[in-house]
């Protein structure tokens, strides 16, 4: 299929997944490995280890009504995407389902999963990456249509070469708070990262500004950024400051730049350029 092929939105917990910035999702639970007892009788009894709105994965079919009653969505988890029987009753929930990739799985035993619960009536599915192969990620994503998202719990500071790679959104589970400053640099890094590269058609004014708030976080870093290395140039011509300014230099820059802003042309990047440049120049003077 073509990587222009029209895209599912699958909204979780509120979250609208597969539109708009890449979401981050932190309260994935597995009842698999929570310490769940195994021998319980009756429905409710596993309400007590997730909390309401999670990503659930049940430990069987008997956490099935527990989890639609007070989950957000089914993990379909890597080491059960073979059983079908299960599948089929998460499917049935009709809560969103994210299919996680087994270790090892190809992309079409990956979709297939995803397939079969769109067979059995519940087509509001999220594929979910958690072997960080980034580049399945993207095939996964251009030939399904459906929303991608990548588990980086165990690595958060792949979490922007995930977004840079197209996935939608992140599960960082337990890495969100047990990884300190490292996991929340890692984060907003991944925002930071999703301005750049993922288009947003916001509908509403407070949309809009969240939207406008993200790209200047992202303008803001590139920009300083490029005054650091502007200043480093400075230290390497022989003529340095507002002096050494090389005026060809700057008009093939603002021409470049025109090619992959277009709508922004020549005449209106021109002075924007110029301030970008005079503010670097100033900098460097100051330090």
């Amino acid at each position: 299929m073509s990587s222009t092929l029209e895209r599912r939105v699958v909204t979780v917990g509120g979250l609208r997944v597969g539109d708009g910035p890449a979401v981050v999702i932190s309260n994935r639970v597995s009842l698999r490995t929570a310490g769940v007892p195994q021998s319980r009788s009756g429905e409710g009894e596993v309400d007590h280890w997730f909390a309401e709105g999670a990503l659930v994965e049940p430990a069987s079919a008997a956490d099935l009504p527990a989890i639609a009653a007070r989950a957000a969505g089914v993990v379909v988890g890597a080491s059960w995407t073979r059983d079908f029987p299960l599948v089929r009753e998460a499917a049935a929930t009709r809560l969103p389902i994210v299919v996680e990739r087994r270790p090892g799985a190809s992309l079409e035993e990956w979709l297939g999963v995803a397939d079969y619960c769109a067979a059995q009536g519940n087509d509001h599915v999220i594929l979910c990456e958690t072997g960080l192969d980034l580049a399945l990620l993207q095939r996964a994503r251009a030939s399904s249509g459906r929303p991608v998202i990548a588990d980086v719990s165990g690595n958060v500071a792949l979490a922007g070469a995930a977004v840079a790679a197209g996935a939608d959104g992140l599960i960082v589970g337990a890495a969100l708070d047990g990884s300190g400053d490292g996991a929340a640099a890692a984060l907003e890094e991944a925002a930071l990262i999703g301005a750049l590269v993922r288009p947003e058609t916001p509908a509403t004014l407070a949309e809009c500004r969240q939207a406008i708030d993200r790209v200047d976080a992202a303008l803001a870093t590139l920009l300083e950024r490029r005054a650091a290395i502007a200043g480093i140039v400075q230290g390497l011509k022989p003529v340095g400051g507002f002096a050494g300014r090389d005026p060809e230099r700057e008009r093939a820059l603002v021409a470049r730049m025109a090619g992959w802003a277009p709508t922004l042309g020549e005449e209106r990047l021109a002075p924007i350029m110029n301030a970008v440049i005079e503010a670097g120049l100033l900098l460097a003077e100051e330090g």
